[in-house]
């Protein structure tokens, strides 16, 4: 018998019915090392079992964000992305050239954050980072750097 998957295993601790095709679509964001959209998800579901269809991708990956296994991001392409919940917070860093997502942690910007809503007479309980950018590419010589 086939190991289960991280993102398996936390359906079946919630009390989920564990179909061949969920099995898969968790299977396939248990593996994935990027944050895939749904097209993406379901071509490398495809790939393992070509019957999948991407309706049962939908239902499965809504199915999983109503149950906190999944976070659902908007990273401003037009494309829902997802990723498992991760046990550490991160933020996100987006290339809006390639639509790379670099994750990483800061203390500093944690730190600026709680300073930030106790400024405003609060207690930060969660947030979410996303920062946007284009790579910084040195000029090539005898360019101006236009």
């Amino acid at each position: 018998m086939a190991q289960r998957s991280r993102i398996e295993q936390l359906c079946i601790d919630n009390g989920m019915k564990m179909t061949a095709q969920r099995r898969l679509v968790a299977r396939v964001l248990s593996d994935a090392s990027d944050h895939p959209d749904v097209v993406e998800v379901h071509r490398r579901a495809a790939q393992i079992d070509p019957r999948i269809s991407i309706a049962t991708v939908y239902r499965t990956l809504r199915l999983l964000g109503d149950a906190d296994i999944l976070e659902k991001h908007d990273f401003g392409d037009g494309r829902s992305r997802y990723e498992s919940v991760s046990e550490t917070h991160h933020d996100h860093l987006i290339d809006i050239r390639s639509g790379r997502v670099i994750e990483f942690q800061n203390p500093e910007i944690e730190a600026l954050q709680e300073k930030t809503a106790r400024s405003y007479g609060f207690r930060l309980v969660g947030h979410r980072l996303e920062l946007y950018g284009v790579p910084l590419t040195p000029t090539k010589k005898g360019s101006r750097g236009r």
